[in-house]
């Protein structure tokens, strides 16, 4: 019975939530299991463009390290924030939310090809992180009991405590760097004077993924309106 209660709360989290949160579990699992190996993982652009290992641009996202405290401290995070992101400003916007991933996704590993970065999840973690913080600039954060401090601190407390676990910062930094672009280019430059949207999601993902929308437009049919029908 817990294990049916425990399948039905998790199939209530989000679509993308779900589906990311349990691919990284997965594969630490798998890892953990020795039915996969970090070096089968990694991105390695030559193993990528010259092997065709194409998996690698996709599992070096799902990798957070061994079992352990950090591995359960980043799930968390994952956890938590992709959550409330996909629940509060992409509410309705799977679609939307899936480009932001791909968008982040691209930018990450074409900076962290240049600063020869491995495994990038963290860094998505710290992006997800960023973007809910600048959008919720109000809300109070309790980080771990320890401290309380407004949102926009919360992707700062997270690399310096990443820092204290012995991670490179350099992951982190990446994350909210590519986090900031993100919520320049979607929230802040449309506003200004002469901006535009420039992250246009794809109208194939829109028509995968979104409910379609109903046309405020449309006139039904004598026998598909409400009340008695009319012979």
């Amino acid at each position: 019975m817990a294990w049916q209660g425990l399948t039905a709360e998790f199939l209530q989290v989000p679509v993308v939530t779900r589906a990311y949160t349990a691919a990284c579990v997965l594969t630490t699992a798998a890892v953990q299991l020795e039915l996969l190996s970090p070096f089968q993982l990694y991105f390695n652009p030559h193993l990528v463009f010259r092997k065709l290992q194409v998996w690698r641009l996709v599992t070096n996202f799902l990798f957070f390290g061994p079992l352990g405290f950090s591995f359960f401290f980043n799930m968390l995070f994952v956890f938590r924030y992709c959550r409330m992101l996909e629940e509060g400003s992409f509410r309705g916007r799977t679609a939307d939310f899936v480009f932001m991933f791909l968008f982040g996704g691209i930018l990450m590993t074409l900076l962290g090809f240049l600063g020869s970065l491995f495994f990038l999840g963290q860094a998505l973690t710290a992006m997800l992180v960023y973007v809910w913080s600048r959008r919720s600039p109000q809300m109070r954060v309790n980080f771990f009991g320890l401290l309380t401090f407004q949102a926009p601190f919360l992707p700062w407390a997270l690399m310096g405590f990443s820092m204290l676990l012995g991670n490179s910062i350099l992951v982190d930094l990446l994350g909210i760097a590519v986090g900031h672009i993100y919520y320049f280019l979607e929230d802040v430059f449309p506003n200004q004077p002469g901006g535009k949207r420039l992250l246009l999601t794809p109208s194939f993902l829109k028509l995968l993924l979104d409910a379609p929308e109903e046309d405020t437009n449309y006139l039904p049919l004598p026998e598909e309106q409400p009340g008695p029908l009319q012979q």
